[in-house]
């Protein structure tokens, strides 16, 4: 049922991209708060185990599959100077969401059971998410509101394929995917992706072959998280000093010094340090990939162009732990596996140096 609604992930999260650029966030967001209702409240409900799959899989899907382009994206229309803190700030809170809800549902559904808790978050999405969503504004670019001094740097200028397009006409989808960059962008995230979740989906069952608790060993997961709060906000941050492409790279190479530490680790406080640079890593893609994707193909259809590059990623985070457990089979160890993660991250930091052009960083 996961794997189904991964999937349908990949599609809405086009869609909504789609969605995005023709109709505005306020419109996007407020259907994806109230799909996210409906699908907890209907799962709530289920009485049988196919029904799981329209409710949770399928309408779960369209309220939350697209969640990461089309909130980056309307970020990237919204800011221009200090572009990389603000996407680190936004991209913070799925993070903060995470660490806070985890243990939340967890309570209720000890507690009380699954059903409760679908319907209690359920609810919550009705009454936070989809009400804020009517909050929001139309971005500067559409109305207009850009400050002078920032107008002439959002209308940037560029060509097909050697110059930038930091403005809001930027590249349509149809052009975007007949270009190099977008292919070697999303590469990049099908590779990434497939080694973080090599190693996220194996870690905590590796560290208990090595006779560490169980406890102690899912606690590493929380540092991950920690980790990616960081992450986000700090090279957020740094990318818009030493530009988008250079921050870029910093991550697929802490990636790989995070693998070889946990291969090499012996005692458990390493695994701690490991944890934490891997969390860092996975954090700061996030931002610095939407802050890559903004600068290379600029605005206008921004949101459709991360929503197909999506497709990629999800296809990444499928085939990683499959992999790793393949790896696994034939060789009865799990360190064949990270290590192999490792060599393809430090692949994924030189695919920027192919042809993505050096996106220009604002102060």
């Amino acid at each position: 049922m996961y794997s189904a609604y991964l999937a349908f992930s990949a599609v809405f999260a086009i869609l909504a991209g789609w969605a995005l650029d023709r109709f505005g966030s306020k419109v996007v967001f407020t259907v994806m708060g109230l799909f996210t209702a409906l699908g907890l409240l209907l799962t709530s409900r289920v009485g049988s185990p196919w029904h799981l799959f329209v409710t949770y899989s399928l309408l779960l899907a369209i309220g939350t599959g697209a969640i990461y382009p089309v909130s980056i994206s309307t970020v990237n229309r919204w800011f221009i100077r200090r572009r990389g803190l603000a996407l680190g700030i936004v991209n913070s809170g799925a993070t903060v969401g995470l660490m806070a809800m985890g243990p939340f549902a967890a309570y209720i559904v000890s507690t009380y059971g699954w059903q409760t808790a679908a319907l209690i978050i359920g609810l919550m999405a009705l009454f936070i998410v989809a009400p804020c969503s009517l909050l929001l504004r139309r971005s500067p670019s559409e109305i207009a509101a850009i400050p002078k001094d920032e107008a002439l740097e959002l209308t940037g200028h560029g060509s097909h394929e050697g110059k930038q397009y930091n403005g809001p006409e930027g590249l349509s989808l149809s052009q975007a995917v007949r270009t190099r960059n977008f292919w070697l962008l999303s590469l990049m995230l099908f590779m990434f992706a497939c080694c973080a979740y090599l190693v996220m989906a194996h870690l905590v069952r590796h560290v208990i072959d090595l006779g560490i608790s169980p406890i102690q060993a899912a606690s590493l997961l929380s540092f991950i998280g920690g980790g990616g709060l960081v992450g986000k906000l700090l090279m957020g941050r740094a990318a818009d000093y030493i530009g988008t492409k250079r921050a870029y790279i910093v991550c697929p190479l802490l990636m790989a010094g995070a693998m070889l530490l946990l291969v090499k680790s012996s005692d458990f406080w390493m695994f701690y340090l490991f944890a934490t640079a891997l969390g860092f890593a996975f954090g700061a893609l996030g931002v610095t990939n939407a802050a890559l994707f903004g600068d290379v193909f600029g605005l206008r259809h921004l949101g459709v162009i991360m929503g197909a590059a999506e497709v990629c990623w999800q296809a990444g985070a499928a085939i990683g732990p499959l992999l790793g457990g393949y790896i696994f089979d034939i060789s009865g160890s799990y360190v064949p596996a990270f290590i192999t993660g490792m060599l393809v991250s430090l692949v994924v930091a030189l695919v920027p140096l192919l042809s993505i052009p050096k996106p220009s960083s604002s102060k």
